[in-house]
C-alpha cells in the first residue's frame, strides 16, 4: 500500500514538474512574443508634423513615407527602435567603454581602451556645434527610438537574460554610435604604428624599406595602370630577430582566421559601358558578421526643397543618425570602402623629473588635464580610471613609454551631419562635394549618376599634413623633438583628391592604395590591403565589357577565383620535389592533393585551396613569431601584419630570390624553410583527426554568425545563430568570406533604375529569433542568389499621426 502511495505521489510529482516546466516555457514564449516589434496599426505622437506610414514587404523591408525629413527620422528610431535596440545599445556601450556595466569584468580591458577617448563627453561638444535644425533631426530620432522601445509589450529579450533594463536613447548615442564605427574602421592604426615603431628600432634603413615596402606589383591605383617603381634591393644583411622561434606553438598558425579583416569593395561602371546609360554603382562592405546584421534595410519617400517627390533606397546604421549610409536616390548612387588613410598619431612625449605632472609635445612643455572616468561594472564595484589628455590628445603608455593619441576622431568636426546632402543631390558634383565634407571615418566614396557620370573621392575626415609630414611613411610614432610635426587642422573638403570619368569607364577601391601621383601624399598609408583584391575586381569589372548590366556587375563581387593564393601553390609544388616527399607519405599526399583538388577557386570543396593558402601562413608564422612576440608586449593587436599588409609579397620575393643572408637560423636551405612551412599547415589541419584528404577549404571556412548574446551563454546558439554554412571565398579576392568577416551586404544598382537594382546580406531585418525576419535572406546571401533592392508589395502598414 505504501509503495503504491509512493508511486501514485511520485507520477503527480513528475506531472506537476513537468507542468511548471510548460507553464515556464509558455510564459517565455509569451515574454518573447510580447517583445516584437508592431507591424500594423496606428502610432499617435504629438512631436509629428503630418503623418507617417511605415509599409512592410514579406521580408520585413519598410518604406517610410512622409511630409518632411524630420518626421521620417522619427519613424525610423522608433522601428529601429523596436527591433534593434539592443545592437543599437551595445554600439554606444563599446564607443563609450560602457560595456562592463553588461557583461562585467571581462568587458573591462575594452572599456578601459575605449574609455582613454571620453567620447561620452565629446558628443557633447558635437552637439552644442549643430545647427538647431540639425540637433533637432537627432533628437527627433532619439525620441523615435525611446518611444518604440516603450511601445513593446516587454523589454527586448537580451536584457532579461542579461538582468538590465534599457537605457533611453539620447542625441549623444547616436554621436557614439558613428564613433564606434571609427573604432571599428580605424582602430588598428595605433597597433599598426607601434608595430612600424617596433620594427624601426630594430632594423636598419635598408631593410626596413625591403620590408615594409609603401607598393608592390599587385597595387591597381585608380590614377595609374600600376606602380612601376622598382622595389627596394634585398640588404645584405637579415636584422637579429628574423626567423626566431621564440614562442612558437606547434600548431597555431595564424590566429587571424585566414582573413586580413580589411574589407570592402566597391565599382562603379560608367554609362558609355551600360546597356542604359546610366551609371551602375556596387557595393559589398566587408565588416564583422553577427546577427542581428550591422545594417537595416529601409526606402525613405519625402518631398525634397523643390517640392519633388524623394526615394531614397538603400542601408541604414541603426542607431547613428537616421541616414541611408549607402544607397540611391533616383539620381546618384553612391558606395563606400574604408579608405585606410593615415588619421592616427602617436607622438611620443617627454618627461622630466624636474617638471612633475608635465609632458614635452613638439610644441613643449605643458600639464596634461585630468578626467576622472567611472567605469560600472556589473557585479563588482566600480572602477575609476584617470585619463590625462594633452593638446594632442590623450595619453596611453606602450613599452613603458607615453604617446599622445592624436586622432582624427577627436576633432570636433570628425562628425557632422552632411551625409544628408548626399540623399538629395542630383548630379555627380553635387553628391562628391557633400562626401567631402561628410563627417564620418575617412572612406572611399564611388558615385555614379543618372547621366552616367562616375567618381571617386574621400569622404569624411582628413588630417591636414605639413609638408615634412606628409608621405606613405609617416605613420610611426613621432618624437617630442618636432623634427615631424602631427597635423593640427582637418584638410578642406574642397582640397580632398578626386578621380571623375576616367579614360576605363570605370573606377574600382578595396582598400588597397588608390593614387600614384602626387596626391597619395595627402592620403598616407593608414594599413592598405596588399592590392591583390583591388587588381582582381577592377580585371573582373573590365571584363563585363560594353553595354553591361546590373545582374552582370553584382556578380563581378561574387568571384573567387584564387589568383593570389595560386602562386603560393605553385611554391609548394616546387619545394614537394622527389627529394622533399621522399620517406614522407603525407609530403607525398600533400602534393597530389594540391594537383588534383584544387579547381582555382577558393571553394568549399578544395582541399588544395586550403592547403596552399595555409602553407603561406604557416610560412609567416616560422619567419615573424619572434617579432610578433615582441610587438604584442606593446599592443595585443601589434604584429608584422598590422605594420604591413606586403609581407607576403616580401616573403615570396625571398622565397623566388633565395638570397643566402636571409635564409632563417636553422633551415640548411630555402627548400627546407618550405618544407617546415608544409609540415606544420599538415599537423594544423589534421590536429582534430581530420584526414589531409578530407581537410577542404569549407571545413575551415565555416560561418560562426552568431547574436552577441550567445557568447555569453553558449547554450543559445542554436536558436540564436546562423547554420554552420560552409563558405566560398577568403581574402585577397573579391568574394571576401571568413566565419565570422565578410561581405555585410551586397548592393548594386543604376540611380534612377531602383527597380532594377539587387541585394544580399547575411542576416535579416529583426534582431528578434522569433521574428520571420531574424535570418531572412541568409541563405540567399550564402548562395550569392540576388534579391530586388527595393521593398516588395506591402504586407503590414503601420500609420503614424498626430
Amino acid at each position: 500500500m505504501a509503495r503504491r502511495a509512493w508511486l501514485i505521489w511520485g507520477r503527480r510529482t513528475l506531472l506537476l514538474l513537468a507542468a511548471l516546466l510548460v507553464l515556464a516555457l509558455l510564459g517565455a514564449w509569451l515574454f518573447l512574443r510580447a517583445s516584437l516589434a508592431q507591424l500594423d496599426g496606428k502610432v499617435a505622437s504629438k512631436l509629428l508634423t503630418s503623418a507617417v506610414t511605415v509599409t512592410r514587404d514579406a521580408r520585413g523591408v519598410p518604406t517610410i513615407s512622409g511630409a518632411n525629413r524630420l518626421d521620417l527620422a522619427y519613424a525610423t528610431g522608433y522601428v529601429h527602435g523596436q527591433e534593434r535596440f539592443f545592437q543599437m545599445d551595445l554600439l554606444r556601450r563599446s564607443a563609450a567603454g560602457e560595456l562592463a556595466e553588461l557583461f562585467g569584468p571581462k568587458a573591462l580591458p575594452l572599456d578601459r581602451a575605449h574609455r582613454l577617448h571620453r567620447f561620452r563627453a565629446r558628443a557633447a561638444d558635437i552637439l552644442a556645434r549643430m545647427t538647431p535644425a540639425q540637433r533637432q533631426f537627432v533628437e527627433r530620432y532619439a525620441a523615435g527610438v525611446n518611444d518604440g522601445v516603450n511601445a513593446l509589450g516587454a523589454r527586448p529579450f537580451e536584457y532579461a537574460l542579461t538582468g538590465a533594463a534599457p537605457r533611453p536613447w539620447t542625441p549623444a548615442d547616436s554621436m557614439l554610435v558613428v564613433w564606434a564605427m571609427y573604432f571599428d574602421l580605424q582602430g588598428n592604426q595605433a597597433p599598426r604604428e607601434l608595430a612600424r615603431g617596433w620594427l624601426a628600432q630594430h632594423t636598419t634603413a635598408e631593410q626596413r624599406a625591403f620590408l615594409m615596402p609603401e607598393a608592390s606589383s599587385w597595387d591597381a591605383p585608380l590614377d595609374a595602370p600600376d606602380l612601376s617603381a622598382a622595389p627596394a634591393p634585398v640588404p645584405a644583411a637579415a636584422p637579429d630577430w628574423w626567423g626566431r622561434k621564440e614562442a612558437l606553438p606547434p600548431t597555431q598558425v595564424a590566429g587571424i582566421a585566414f582573413t586580413d579583416a580589411v574589407g570592402s569593395n566597391n565599382y562603379a561602371v560608367a554609362g558609355t559601358r551600360t546597356a542604359s546609360g546610366a551609371a551602375i554603382v556596387s557595393d559589398d562592405m566587408h565588416l564583422g558578421l553577427q546577427l542581428p546584421n550591422i545594417w537595416y534595410r529601409l526606402a525613405l519617400r519625402f518631398p525634397d526643397a523643390t517640392g519633388a517627390q524623394r526615394r531614397v533606397v538603400g542601408v541604414s546604421l541603426p542607431g547613428a543618425p537616421p541616414l541611408v549610409i549607402v544607397g540611391s536616390n533616383g539620381h546618384v548612387a553612391w558606395a563606400f570602402t574604408n579608405s585606410y588613410a593615415d588619421t592616427l598619431d602617436l607622438v611620443r612625449l617627454n618627461t622630466d623629473a624636474a617638471r612633475a605632472g608635465q609632458v614635452q609635445t613638439p610644441a613643449g612643455w605643458e600639464t596634461p588635464a585630468e578626467h576622472a572616468e567611472t567605469i560600472l561594472v556589473k557585479g563588482r564595484p566600480a572602477e575609476r580610471l584617470v585619463v590625462r589628455e594633452t593638446s594632442l590628445g590623450p595619453i596611453r603608455e606602450a613599452g613603458g613609454a607615453l604617446y599622445a593619441v592624436h586622432w582624427v576622431a577627436h576633432s570636433p568636426q570628425a562628425l557632422n551631419l552632411e551625409h544628408l546632402k548626399l540623399e538629395t543631390s542630383t548630379t555627380l558634383e553635387e553628391a562628391l562635394a557633400a562626401a567631402a565634407a561628410d563627417g564620418i571615418p575617412a572612406q572611399n566614396i564611388l558615385a555614379g549618376d543618372d547621366r552616367g557620370n562616375i567618381g571617386w573621392t574621400i569622404a569624411g575626415a582628413l588630417p591636414q599634413r605639413g609638408e615634412a609630414a606628409r608621405g606613405l611613411a609617416v605613420s610611426f610614432p613621432l618624437n617630442a623633438d618636432g623634427a615631424v610635426p602631427s597635423w593640427q587642422e582637418l584638410l578642406a573638403p574642397s582640397e580632398h583628391p578626386r578621380v571623375v570619368n576616367p579614360a576605363g569607364g570605370q573606377l574600382v577601391t578595396a582598400n588597397s592604395r588608390q593614387l600614384a601621383g602626387a596626391e597619395a601624399q595627402l592620403l598616407g598609408d593608414g594599413g592598405f590591403d596588399l592590392g591583390a583584391r583591388a587588381r582582381q575586381l577592377g580585371e573582373g569589372v573590365r571584363q563585363l565589357g560594353g553595354k553591361t548590366d546590373v545582374p552582370a556587375a553584382f556578380r563581378a563581387a561574387l568571384d573567387d577565383r584564387a589568383l593570389y593564393v595560386e602562386g603560393w601553390r605553385q611554391r609548394a609544388l616546387a619545394a614537394l620535389d622527389e627529394r622533399g616527399v621522399a620517406s614522407h607519405p603525407e609530403r607525398a599526399e600533400f602534393r597530389r592533393l594540391l594537383k588534383d583538388s584544387w579547381d582555382g577557386h577558393a571553394s568549399t570543396a578544395s582541399v588544395g585551396y586550403r592547403l596552399a593558402q595555409q602553407f603561406r601562413w604557416s610560412l609567416y608564422e616560422l619567419v615573424f613569431a619572434g617579432a610578433n612576440a615582441e610587438m604584442e608586449k606593446l599592443d595585443p593587436k601589434a604584429s608584422v601584419l598590422s605594420a604591413t599588409s606586403r609581407w607576403g609579397a616580401v616573403l615570396a620575393r625571398l622565397l623566388d630570390e633565395r638570397p643566402a643572408a636571409w635564409l632563417p637560423p636553422g633551415y640548411a636551405s630555402w627548400q627546407d624553410l618550405q618544407l617546415a612551412a608544409i609540415d606544420r599547415t599538415i599537423a594544423d589541419v589534421t590536429k582534430d583527426g581530420t584526414p589531409l584528404a578530407q581537410a577542404t577549404w569549407g571545413k575551415r571556412n565555416t560561418a560562426a554568425i552568431a547574436h552577441p548574446i550567445s557568447m555569453a551563454l553558449p547554450f543559445l546558439k542554436r536558436w540564436l545563430g546562423a547554420p554552420p554554412d560552409q563558405l566560398p571565398g577568403d581574402a585577397n579576392m573579391p568574394r571576401v568570406a571568413g566565419p565570422k568577416f565578410g561581405q555585410s551586404e551586397r548592393l548594386t544598382v543604376s540611380p534612377g533604375r531602383e527597380e532594377e537594382g539587387l541585394f544580399d546580406m547575411p542576416g535579416g531585418q529583426s534582431g528578434h529569433p522569433l521574428s520571420p525576419w531574424f535570418l531572412s535572406g541568409h541563405e540567399d546571401w550564402v548562395n550569392g542568389r540576388a534579391t530586388p533592392l527595393l521593398p516588395g508589395p506591402t504586407e503590414h502598414t503601420l500609420v503614424f499621426s498626430r
